[in-house]
């Protein structure tokens, strides 16, 4: 019989499966809420490293910007200050312009006020610039005056200021400068920077200046005037000559104003080289061969003894016969000549040969006539044809003649004259001789690159001439022998061994001839020679 359920224990049972219920919930929202709290932590960790993540980006997005604005800031800078510089330089020599020249000039007289110094301004002009673009063109010209620019600022001091005023004229502040013998000196150094040869393609170049000097404050107290009247006397300068400056204010016979006369065969900046060499070599074989036949007439009419006299009249009869042999082919020469006259052609050398042929034709007329004169050597009948002689016209077309040797080998080539007229009495064929014997001498035995002086010093009654040079020297051994013929320096000959030692023993033959005396001297090995000519003036 079943037993009735007690309904106590059913609500019981009731109740305790109901509580068993409620604790599985609660366990599983325990479990929900541990699960929400976990993504609760990771969603906070993740809310920091994002914060952090987007403050490191802001961070070097920001130093990114900084970098950037201070690259601009420097471009910007740089910018400026290439600005300002175009604007205070020229644009082809990059030297100051005008308007920094004047500040500078401005800052230097308001210095010198205070401190009672002196300020020198130089106006340089370069001589006969308007050949150079003429012949090789505006581009070459303008490698001219950047190579210009170059030497006369590696000339300066560090406290002068060089600008280039005009096409070819430059305007040079000396501020602080030690009166007339500081801006003497800073012009001479200029000049002599300019006038160092360079080679330009086929040319030789050798630049040369004239140059005008006012000082602060004995030819004015501003800028302006300082200005105008360096340039009044720049030119004034020009009627010097070549390598020449002056002073404002000063007379035209001043001695600061004569420092050379002006040689025409020295004005002209350029020359080719390929023509100087050729030029350069016919005129040195057909010096060479007069040379020898005048040292051998000079050797017959001194060391022939009275034992060798039969021979020395053949000797002499031979040259005589030589001579008129040589005569012969002077008319087909001259025939020639003329014919080329008369032959149209474009060739722009045709008037250089045809002149060159002149010139030679003559010269052999001449050279011919002096071997006719050595076959009379023995018997002291060797004529020279006296005349009145001005030296400073015969120095101008030996120097034409003999600057193409120099030319070609790029040596620098100075001369010094007196400023009044030099007369004396003598045969100006031999004593053209006499200058381009010493001159080709000096140029042959000095060195590519090297320095040549011809000097004229005048007293009342005697010139001397001195030619002086960088080259080689002559070894005491050979020095006291040096003008006998034939003799040699054994180092020459290693230098050169053009020739055969007789252009001195010439020179001296002619100088004694004309009443002279002349002087060898050298300091030894490499250390150069001089040689000094003494002759009588007339009046």
């Amino acid at each position: 019989m079943n037993k009735k359920a007690d309904p106590l224990e059913t609500e019981v049972a009731n109740a305790t499966h109901e509580l068993a219920r409620i604790q599985d919930q609660t366990l599983e929202a325990r479990a929900e809420l541990a699960r929400v709290h976990k993504e609760l932590l990771a969603a906070q960790s993740e809310l920091g490293r994002s914060r952090a993540a987007r403050l490191v980006e802001a961070n070097e997005q920001l130093v990114l910007a900084t970098l950037s604005a201070q690259k601009a800031a420097e471009l910007s800078a740089l910018a400026l200050k290439e600005a300002v510089q175009a604007a205070e330089l020229d644009p082809l020599t990059q030297l100051p312009n005008r308007a920094l020249l004047r500040a500078r000039l401005a800052l230097a007289i308001s210095s010198a006020r205070q401190s009672g110094g002196q300020v020198a301004l130089l106006m340089l002009d370069i001589t006969d610039f308007r050949q150079i673009n003429d012949a090789l063109g505006h581009a070459v010209g303008d490698q001219v005056l950047q190579h210009a620019a170059h030497c006369l600022s590696a000339s300066m001091r560090a406290a002068d200021t060089i600008s280039r005023h005009g096409t070819d004229e430059f305007l040079i502040l000396l501020p602080d400068v030690s009166g007339v013998a500081g801006a003497v000196e800073q012009a001479e150094v200029m000049i002599k920077a300019l006038s160092v040869p360079i080679r330009m393609g086929e040319h030789v170049l050798r630049l040369s200046a004239s140059v005008g000097i006012s000082l602060y404050p004995d030819d004015g107290e501003q800028a302006d005037s300082l200005i105008d009247r360096a340039v009044a006397a720049m030119y004034r300068a020009k009627w010097g000559g070549v390598h020449s400056f002056a002073f404002r204010g000063e007379d035209a016979t001043s001695k600061r104003s004569l420092e050379l006369r002006t040689l025409e065969s020295l004005r002209s900046p350029l020359s080719h080289h390929t023509m100087a060499v050729a030029e350069q070599e016919g005129r040195q074989a057909l010096l060479q061969e007069a040379n020898t036949q005048l040292v051998l007439a000079a050797l017959n009419a001194q060391q022939l003894q009275a034992a060798a006299e039969n021979a020395q009249r053949r000797h002499t009869d031979f040259l005589g016969v030589l001579a008129h042999e040589l005569r012969n082919p002077l008319t087909p020469m001259r025939n020639a000549a003329a014919i080329l006259e008369r032959i149209p052609g474009d060739s722009p050398h045709l008037a250089v040969v045809q002149s060159v042929i002149k010139k030679q034709v003559g010269n052999m007329s001449r050279l011919i006539g002096d071997l006719l004169d050595v076959s009379r050597v023995n018997t002291g009948k060797l004529r020279l044809e006296f005349q009145k002689v001005e030296m400073l016209d015969l120095i101008d077309e030996v120097v034409s003649a003999c600057r193409p040797a120099m030319d070609t080998r790029l040596q620098q080539f100075h001369v010094q004259l007196p400023p009044r007229p030099l007369h004396l009495n003598g045969d100006p064929l031999r004593l053209t001789q006499v200058l381009t014997n010493l001159l080709d001498n000096a140029s042959k035995y000095t060195p590519e690159g090297g320095t040549i002086r011809l000097t004229a010093v005048a007293s009342a009654d005697r010139l001397v001439l001195t030619v002086s040079d960088s080259g080689i020297g002559i070894t005491p051994e050979a020095l006291p022998n040096i003008f006998e013929p034939f003799v040699q320096d054994a180092h020459a000959t290693v230098f050169n061994n053009d020739g055969l030692g007789i252009g001195l023993t010439v020179v001296r033959e002619l100088v004694h001839a004309h009443g002279g005396q002349i002087v060898a001297s050298s300091a030894g090995k490499t250390l150069g020679s001089q040689f000094c000519v003494s002759l009588a003036l007339t009046h």
